[in-house]
């Protein structure tokens, strides 16, 4: 937890313990429960928004595929499928010109 062993966490509590007198002690342990139970809360709520939000966007993926194959397939029945027109060159219009006379 924070990049801090085992060993290193009983260190700590240990010199939290010397320095704190006694008689602090058990509102020392009630502020610690609140912590916690404050953390523990948060943590429960971000994983019930994230939750949430998962949900949401599996929901709304289905209906972003539905709209873009619809899109796709009215835009399709509306294209007109054109011919490549070809280039012709001055030679290609002077002979076609030639022709029409």
């Amino acid at each position: 937890m924070f990049g801090i062993s085992g060993p290193e966490f009983l260190v700590i509590i240990l010199v939290g313990l010397l320095v704190v007198p006694s008689r602090n002690w058990p509102d020392v342990a009630r502020f610690a429960a609140r912590v916690v139970r404050f953390v523990r809360n948060l943590i429960w709520r971000i994983t019930d928004a994230s939750e949430k939000i998962k949900t949401q966007i599996d929901l709304e993926k289905p209906i972003d595929e539905l709209v873009k194959t619809t899109t796709d397939d009215i835009l399709a029945d509306f294209s007109i499928k054109r011919k490549p027109v070809k280039k012709t060159t001055s030679a290609q219009k002077k002979k076609t010109a030639g022709r029409k006379k």
